[in-house]
This record gives C-alpha cells, structure tokens and sequence, in this order.
C-alpha cells in the first residue's frame, strides 16, 4: 500500500476583504449648522406677503378717487400683514455603537492579521459606513418634495424621463448649479445604452469624488441599490435641501484591559438627516414601476 504524504498547508499573511463603496454622501447633503454643545438646532422659516397695486390718486377699494385713506388698516401700499416666523427643530435621533474584542493569541496565530487598527477600519468600511449611508438616503426620498409617477425605465425612456426631472426643478427654481443626478449601477448601465446619452467625460478631482460623468449640468454619481430604497430608479438632488450632521465620532482602541486577555475596540457614532422643509423641492425622486409576479 502506497503510503500518503501529509502536505503542508501555509496561512499567507492577508486577509480576502469585501468589496464595499466608498459613501457619496458628502456630494449630495451638507453640513451648514453646527451641533457643537447640543443635541438639537432650530432654525427660522419666515413668511413673505404678496405684492398689491399701490393706490396712487384713488381707493382702489371703494373707487373714489381720495388723497387720503381714512381706514387705518388700509394704507396706500395695501392691507397691512403681519411677517410670520416659525421655527424648525432638528434634533439628532440616532446613537449607535459597537464593541468588540481581539484575542491576543488570534493576533499572534494570524500573523497579525488580527489586529486593532485593521478591524476598526473593516467594521467602519462595511457596517457604519453603508448605515449611515443608507438611513441617509432613506429620509432624503421618504421627503423629497417632487416624486413622479411609477414607471419602467428602459435604454429608450430614461433620458426623457431625466430631462422631465430638471425641468420640474426649473420650474420650482432650485438652483441649476450643484445638481447631483443619483443612479443606481443598474440604472446607469440603461442610461449609457441611451443613444441620447452624452457620456461626457470628467475631470480627475470629480472622479475621486465618486462622479462618473455629467448630464445636463449634472453630476452623475452611482450608488449600490443595497443602500437605497427597493423602488428607486434615480433622484436629482440639490445638496442644500438635506443637512446630514455627524455630530460624534468616537473610535477607541483599548489594550490589556480587564474585559480580555487581547485589545477591546469599541466605538460611537451620532448622526442624522434632515430635509429642510422649504428647499424640499430640491430634491426629486423617481421611482420604478413595482413587478407584477
């Protein structure tokens, strides 16, 4: 009988790690108002009033012809209106955490491929990361202030129906500058495939932002459909409509503590989103049409 050779197997030093996106968060929101020593901001919304015919020789009123205007309420410029003001809180609802720990001996068995810094950068890359991305995105369409109609979007309609969303936001006056189209791969793949289409090419301080080209003034940016809602098919943002504060961030990396023979890492994240109720128009959404079964 032959005999078997026992074959050794080596363990090379590096880790297989998943693929993840980098956020693109930053391009879409802002960070205007400072949480610095509280929890919540208010901001003012005032009122504005229309415009009148100003009553030059006569009252307009009663359409006699008048150098004065007897009743007090009633100038010449028009009735008298008091400016409304009104507040809007925003008030951080999300603390999160995690902990974890590493074994010593796994540090040293892994040829250090158990280790503090990797791990923390590992679980912010896959975990935290696409959280907060993906609550983000979430509030940002549950409020966006134009949504269409349900539809397919196919390589011959999704130009069109893009064109149809930035003259929506004309129309409303949101800002021509700044504008963020937000497609998910799939729907970029159809948009590249449109014969309509301009793949204009950019620059390369727009790449490392995570744009991959421009239409229409816009930057189109691809984001993984894992962290935006199940119907969506694109939205067109206007980065001043959405404040997304980090308020904390608190990352610690604890060795030879009493809790483990090992390294401790634990960390804290305070964060929100919120639509600004008068710029909600900057932001439009269109979804995808639900699949019949």
């Amino acid at each position: 009988m032959a005999e078997t050779v026992n074959l050794t197997a080596k363990f090379a030093p590096y880790t297989d790690e998943i693929f993840k996106a980098e956020s693109k968060r930053s391009l879409l929101t802002n960070t205007d108002f400072d949480w610095s020593g509280a929890h919540s901001v208010l901001i003012w919304k005032i009122a504005s009033v229309p415009l009148n015919d100003y009553q030059r020789h006569f009252n307009r009123i009663t359409g006699e012809e008048t150098e004065n205007i007897s009743d007090a309420s009633i100038s010449r410029y028009g009735k008298i209106q008091d400016v409304t003001g009104q507040t809007e809180e925003m008030l951080l609802k999300k603390d999160r955490s995690f902990i974890f720990n590493l074994d010593k001996l796994d540090t040293d068995e892994t040829e250090e491929q158990v280790a503090a810094a990797s791990a923390l950068a590992r679980e912010l890359r896959e975990v935290v990361i696409p959280e907060v991305d993906a609550y983000t995105y979430d509030v940002m369409i549950r409020n966006a202030g134009l949504v269409a109609d349900a539809v397919e979007l196919t390589k011959n309609n999704i130009y069109d129906l893009i064109l149809a969303g930035s003259e929506a936001m004309d129309d409303e006056e949101v800002p021509e500058t700044e504008r963020v189209l937000v497609v998910t791969p799939g729907v970029y793949t159809l948009l590249k495939k449109s014969t309509a289409f301009d793949n204009t090419d950019v620059g390369a301080d727009l790449k490392l932002k995570g744009v991959v080209g421009i239409l229409d003034g816009m930057a189109v940016v691809k984001v993984p459909a894992s962290r935006l809602p199940e119907d969506f098919g694109f939205s067109i943002v206007h980065p001043s409509a959405t404040v997304a504060p980090v308020k904390l961030e608190d990352y610690g990396v604890h060795p030879n503590t009493v809790l483990s023979s090992g390294t401790i890492v634990t960390g804290r994240i305070c964060y929100d989103a919120f639509v600004l109720e008068n710029k909600k128009n900057g932001i439009y959404y269109q979804p995808l049409a639900k699949k019949t079964k």
